[in-house]
């Protein structure tokens, strides 16, 4: 049979699945508002869908996984307003549906570490929408619903090398701050283990092994290509708007261990170090 997954706001992370799903056969519907990445979609073998209720109620009754990315907004999780109700209706009849949350659901830890056990208390509005959304999802009976908290996702086309070579990149430090990260690889690749090992209710935290302070980073980036890295800048003095002043009110080292134990993955880029290296050279290879 035929697998089929819908994936509701196909963006980066979904796109990253797709391209691993599609050389095994499956079929992948990604939703869009947008008309011409509908067609951008239908280039890379994914079958476009618009962001339309009866359409994506037809699309559940012939899938057999659903993946949810859609960030939540002012007025709560979008996915589940356009089709929650026949989500759950449909619940039974899916094999797997899993929902993109944040890392941010645990809040603040002053560096310390959390794991899936660890109280959410998150500290931003971002944090706790996603939480909510997660409620949300969980509330539906039989839903077979696996969560997959992300840290900060870089890979392809993300990361700090545009902003290097651009001259925009900043080295905010703040003492005893460190961030968890994941590359979209290993997010794909996570996913695609836990399409294999289905565990209904579980939750996993996707981030590489190495939690960092931010300025490391773009100085490692720096370094890699060849240019003076931008001088540090204490975090009090720093000029910054209230979203990217917000990215440094919580500091976390997030454990990965359940997605090695219970699901078998070994990282691509177990490390920032590991993951900016192989971009550089696959830009190299492509140049």
């Amino acid at each position: 049979m035929t697998k089929r997954l819908l994936s509701l706001g196909h963006g980066y992370s979904a796109q990253a699945l797709a391209r691993q799903l599609l050389p095994q056969g499956w079929t992948v519907i990604g939703t869009t508002r947008d008309p011409a990445k509908a067609e951008r979609f239908r280039a890379e073998g994914v079958v476009p869908l618009l962001w339309d209720r009866m359409a994506v109620e037809e699309a559940l009754g012939r899938v057999s996984h659903v993946l949810i990315s859609a960030g939540p907004d002012s007025d709560g999780d979008p996915s589940l307003r356009l089709c929650g109700p026949a989500m759950a209706e449909r619940a039974a009849q899916l094999d797997w549906v899993a929902y993109l949350s944040t890392t941010g659901v645990y809040g603040d830890h002053g560096g310390g570490w959390v794991d899936e056990d660890t109280p959410l208390t998150p500290g931003t509005r971002r944090g706790a929408m996603r939480l909510a959304a997660e409620d949300a999802w969980r509330a539906i009976p039989d839903l077979p619903l696996h969560i997959f908290r992300l840290a900060g996702i870089y890979g392809p086309g993300r990361g700090p090398f545009a902003k290097v070579r651009a001259g925009t990149a900043r080295r905010i430090v703040k003492p005893g701050q460190v961030f968890s990260r994941i590359h979209v690889e290993d997010i794909a690749q996570v996913l695609e283990a836990s399409i294999r090992l289905p565990d209904p209710g579980a939750i996993y935290n996707l981030c590489d092994d190495d939690p960092a302070p931010p300025q490391e980073v773009i100085l490692h980036a720096a370094e890699l290509l060849g240019v003076t890295p931008p001088p540090e800048e204490p975090f009090e003095s720093a000029e910054m708007g209230a979203m990217a002043r917000s990215f440094y009110a919580e500091s976390k080292r997030v454990s990965n261990r359940r997605i090695k134990e219970e699901l078998g993955v070994r990282l691509y880029y177990p490390d920032y170090r590991a993951g900016l290296a192989a971009l550089l050279a696959a830009e190299d290879d492509a140049g």
